[in-house]
């Protein structure tokens, strides 16, 4: 009897951290002596002429007398972007670029001409938010604007005269129809997309067609003085169409090119997306492959761009990404509105966690969109506003924005569902200019909360703070008569554990640690 005891209790000590590390995820984080910086603009923003995000949404009008503006474009969501520290916007489009003619959209907003929203909803635009209305909101906000020019149905000359418009201080006809038009002084926009979704809704051209397209639009798109400062981006691939970027690291001369795109958006089916807030665990598990399966495009594309282009001076810039879903109920299918749950902070969390540790080729990213549109950040109703769960994780994760990259190693957990498994925590990490630390992290199972145990040498952990965003069920989300329903909260799931700290982090939900400086 007492034999077996002793047995029992041998194979309880040996068993014992056998069963805590598959119970416990273990992550642990180096300090480098040299580190890549993450890119601020990895937490870029998209805002296109689509459904209520300009008009109705940023854009209400220099009258407007009832919704607090500054030249028509409104105080609560340039105050909730600000707060965001938005590194840059895009603009006008998607889709919407490759029809806009940007001269319609400057002068005297009485004569501007009406146009036809071809691509979103079918509806009349007045013209009367243009470039001056979007590079000004730009400089309020304190963003870089990156303006996605027409390739599709313009012309070199429209191009040509756009960059001249907004970037020349010489005497220069452009110039002079800027200074005509209220602007002296230039706005010096660096970064263009040149074209979007050649593909697709920008010609469905073939890689090898477009390739010489865009190498003749981006040799007159400057002088031999100023190209330097510009960052120009080729229109990128469709999730996984590798032979794409193939064609534009093989094909474009490199002196021509910084930054080559990328789209992929999650979904349920791209045929049968789902509702925005009610959807099951089936369905979320399979957004949640969609949106996880960012990491191996990032792998599959930078891979081939590592070919081309060993020294990594061209960026990957993945400038649309996040959650699309069917529209809500008795809205225009034109519109794109959706709600937003704790399901799109889930997106939004792991993405750009995925982001962050592959931010050596990421350069930039772009949510779709800011306002009232797919994976929107801020969502208006008249003179009502509310942030949603994907604002703040955009929030939590703003420490990281030109913070030195940490390397981590992940022992992960995974999260099942029917006869497939999913990595269940998602982890970067990084450290500012002060010397703080920040870990960001994702608890994506639905039901089991997970213990991270964490690890950095050389750390003082037991300065450690926390941050979290949580809720009761994953289709949670804030509404206008309940706008605070999902909001960040001190995170009381942290103790010291054995050489680090062990993270208690319910299902579905988003951590930041932050541990100071010496």
């Amino acid at each position: 009897m007492i034999t077996s005891f002793r047995l029992i209790v041998a194979l309880a000590v040996f068993l014992a951290p056998l069963l805590l590390s598959a119970q416990t995820a273990r992550l642990s984080i180096s300090l480098p002596d040299s580190s890549h910086r993450i890119s601020r603009h990895i937490y870029g923003h998209f805002a296109e002429h689509l459904g209520r995000c300009i008009y109705g949404g940023f854009y209400v009008g220099e009258g407007n007398d009832t919704i607090p503006n500054t030249d028509g474009v409104r105080n609560d969501i340039i105050d909730a972007l600000q707060e965001l520290q938005i590194p840059n916007l895009r603009w006008p489009g998607g889709c919407f670029a490759d029809t806009y003619q940007w001269k319609d959209g400057i002068g005297p907003k009485d004569e501007r001409p009406e146009i036809v929203n071809r691509w979103w909803g079918g509806v009349t635009e007045d013209n009367s938010f243009g470039t001056h209305d979007f590079l000004n909101l730009c400089e309020r906000l304190g963003a870089e604007p990156y303006l996605a020019a027409n390739v599709g149905s313009g012309t070199v000359a429209d191009l040509t005269d756009w960059v001249q418009y907004v970037n020349y201080q010489v005497k220069s006809p452009m110039s002079d129809l800027r200074i005509e038009n209220g602007r002296a002084e230039p706005w010096n926009v660096k970064y263009w997309g040149v074209g979007n979704e050649m593909w697709g809704c920008g010609g469905n051209m073939i890689p090898e067609y477009y390739a010489n397209l865009y190498r003749q639009y981006a040799t007159f798109m400057t002088d031999w003085t100023n190209s330097d400062r510009l960052y120009r981006i080729a229109s990128g691939a469709n999730v996984a169409d590798y032979h794409w970027t193939e064609v534009m690291m093989r094909d474009i001369p490199h002196n021509l090119l910084e930054g080559v795109a990328l789209h992929s958006y999650s979904f349920v089916e791209w045929n049968d997306k789902g509702s925005a807030s009610d959807f099951d665990e089936a369905q979320y598990f399979s957004t949640m492959q969609t949106a996880l399966r960012m990491e191996e495009l990032v792998e599959k594309h930078s891979a081939i761009m590592d070919k081309y282009d060993p020294a990594r001076r061209v960026g990957l810039i993945v400038d649309e990404w996040g959650g699309w879903y069917q529209v809500e109920p008795g809205t225009n299918p034109g519109f794109l509105y959706q709600q937003n749950t704790m399901r799109d902070a889930m997106i939004a969390a792991t993405t750009l966690n995925i982001f962050n540790n592959h931010s050596e080729r990421v350069r930039m990213a772009n949510l779709a969109q800011t306002v009232n549109v797919l994976q929107a950040v801020i969502l208006t109703n008249g003179k009502d506003m509310i942030l949603t769960p994907t604002y703040w994780i955009m929030h939590l994760y703003k420490a990281h924005q030109d913070a030195d990259y940490l390397p981590i190693e992940l022992d992960n957990l995974t999260y099942g569902f029917a006869d497939e498994e999913l990595p269940a925590i998602s982890a970067s990490a990084s450290r500012d200019s002060t010397g703080t630390v920040h870990v960001t992290l994702a608890n994506i199972a639905l039901s089991e909360t997970h213990t991270v145990s964490l690890a950095i040498d050389g750390v003082d952990l037991s300065r450690a703070t926390g941050t979290i965003l949580t809720s009761d069920r994953v289709q949670d989300h804030n509404t206008f008569d309940h706008p605070e329903r999902i909001v960040p909260a001190a995170f009381t799931g942290m103790e010291d554990g054995d050489g680090g700290l062990q993270l208690t982090i319910p299902p579905f939900s988003a951590v930041v640690i932050e541990i100071p400086g010496s």
